[in-house]
């Protein structure tokens, strides 16, 4: 196995450290204060190829592959952004460019991928919802069909994005459970309008990735044309299950880059500060052991993220994978904010530090977009042949 990256990851990795300096921490100090969308670095990002480093070459991407993908969102994250920078990889990227250049009518990857690529469309997913939570295949919001197209009944929750995107991926029933041999069929993907008679959604207050909003959406009546079906009618659950599986890949990118930046904000802090002898905080065994060891936990989690990556990008399967990579980076990152805070002791709760804010983005980590615990459960019965359990 090949560990070098060649010149092309090289250049794209020192453009995306470039980036992520420009827009360092007190931008987005800025931003999470104001609670506002960070579009100015967005597009610089677009503009520089990275929004469209694994999508198509003919509709404005580089037709490279989650793994370049992978190394420019922690070189990004690591810069002042923090995680919550790889949550709109997840918006765009994935949920939109990912579904649409892999399961999108060719009508669709021409209308929208060229827009995505340059920072002019932006995408939010609707899938949770209040009565399902973790468990997709219990979804209720219903597709009704309408003759020609569909009418979309149903409410989600925890949507991220939706108030900057102008495309929404919604997962809906076309056939309701006891019309179908298996929970895994009739379920549709759909790529609706945000501004949509019918669609309506309402933000949630909450703890911290404040850049982004998270919104309570509703679907009353909400029409659907036919060509706005991504993938297959009543078939969509593999399709959904790729989708997934690639948004782990990103957000244990984005862990592994804000772990990498928390740590960074700590020793720094650690080789100023001065409290007993004239020495530095930072030449103490008791603080320098918690830090060295969760970089340790990191560099394990971005070598295992990485693995999924490229059985991604060869074709191979890489769930597994892709599912422990996000369980011990959002872990390790964690670990890393937390011990942080602790190194500055009193300042950490400072937000001119800068910590804090790592500390409460990285809290959503644990349980999102997938909790620990499914993950755990997802090994204990994929990987070692347990019972299910749940």
């Amino acid at each position: 196995m090949e560990f070098a990256l060649s010149t092309e990851q090289d250049l794209m990795v020192e453009t995306a450290r470039r980036i992520g300096a420009q827009f360092g921490l007190d931008y987005w100090r800025d931003h999470d204060e104001r609670k506002t969308f960070p579009r100015e670095m967005w597009q610089a990002i677009c503009d520089a190829g990275l929004c469209g480093v694994a999508l198509p070459e003919e509709h404005g991407g580089s037709a490279l592959g989650m793994v370049e993908m992978a190394l420019a969102i922690e070189a990004l994250c690591a810069g002042g952004a923090g995680g919550t920078l790889a949550q709109i990889f997840m918006l765009n990227p994935i949920f939109g460019g990912v579904a649409i250049s892999k399961f999108g009518t060719e009508a669709m990857k021409r209308d929208l991928l060229p827009g995505l690529i340059g920072g002019e469309v932006g995408f939010c997913m609707a899938l949770t919802e209040p009565d399902s939570g973790s468990n997709a295949l219990e979804v209720s919001t219903f597709a009704k069909s309408d003759g020609n197209g569909w009418r979309l009944n149903g409410r989600k929750i925890w949507i991220t994005g939706v108030p900057d995107a102008q495309k929404m991926l919604v997962v809906a029933r076309t056939k309701k459970v006891e019309e179908v041999e298996r929970r895994t069929q009739g379920m549709t993907l759909f790529m609706v309008d945000v501004e949509r008679e019918g669609l309506t959604h309402q933000t949630i207050d909450k703890l911290g990735t404040n850049t982004l909003a998270s919104s309570n959406v509703f679907f009353d009546d909400v029409r659907v044309d036919p060509e706005e079906v991504i993938g297959t009618v009543d078939g969509a659950w593999p399709q959904l299950l790729e989708v997934l599986n690639t948004e782990r890949i990103v957000t244990a990118a984005g862990c592994v880059g804000a772990g990498r930046l928390a740590l960074r904000l700590a020793v720094d802090y650690a080789a100023e500060r001065k409290v007993f002898r004239g020495a530095p905080i930072g030449s103490y065994q008791g603080l320098q052991f918690p830090l060295a060891q969760c970089h340790a936990e990191l560099e394990c989690a971005r070598l295992m993220n990485l693995k999924a990556a490229w059985l991604h990008d060869q074709g191979l399967p890489y769930g597994s994978e892709a599912n422990t990579a996000k369980l011990i980076g959002a872990q390790a990152l964690a670990k890393a904010t937390e011990r942080a805070m602790q190194t500055m002791g009193g300042m950490g709760f400072a937000k001119e530090m800068h910590a804090e804010r790592l500390w409460r983005d990285a809290r959503l980590f644990k349980f999102a977009p997938i909790s620990e615990e499914m993950i755990l459960n997802f090994i204990a019965q994929h990987d070692l042949g347990m019972p299910r359990g749940y």
